[in-house]
């Protein structure tokens, strides 16, 4: 079990270090703000939707490496979802953050279900989330974890 956890921790420092993804999304017809006034997490999210398509998805911004994985391997496994599809993930996604649920096919995602023994933490893991979900409803008020 000590060689699984060190490689979803190798898996998550990885993208904390080199976030895939990341960086400003020009002709984005969707974007969203993010905010963790607890912890100081902060996403700026981009995505074009073509179609009910998410075509392509963007993140910048400042977090802890839970929060920047969490943005990264989201934007990783978006692209191409349509929107329901889109939403349905982070019904999975916070079922599995909260241990409430170990969804299939989580692919990647599956290595920040860790952090549902730290319920402080989750928050770090859904923003990105979250803002997604802002993003696809053109919410225009900034979405906070609190």
């Amino acid at each position: 079990m000590n060689d699984l956890r060190e490689l979803y921790q190798d898996l998550i420092f990885d993208h904390y270090r080199q976030p895939r993804n990341y960086g400003p999304l020009e002709h984005a017809n969707r974007k969203a703000e993010g905010y963790n006034p607890l912890c100081g997490d902060k996403i700026s999210l981009a995505m074009i939707v073509k179609d009910g398509v998410i075509s392509d998805i963007r993140f910048e911004g400042v977090g802890c490496a839970i929060s920047t994985a969490s943005a990264s391997l989201m934007t990783e496994s978006l692209k191409g979802k349509d929107e329901g599809e889109a939403l349905n993930m982070l019904k999975d996604f916070q079922a599995l953050v909260t241990g409430v649920a170990v969804p299939d096919a989580m692919g990647k995602l599956t290595v920040l279900a860790g952090v549902q023994a730290f319920p402080q933490r989750v928050k770090c893991a859904t923003l990105a989330w979250h803002t997604m979900q802002a993003a696809l409803k053109n919410t225009t008020e900034p979405v906070s974890t609190e």
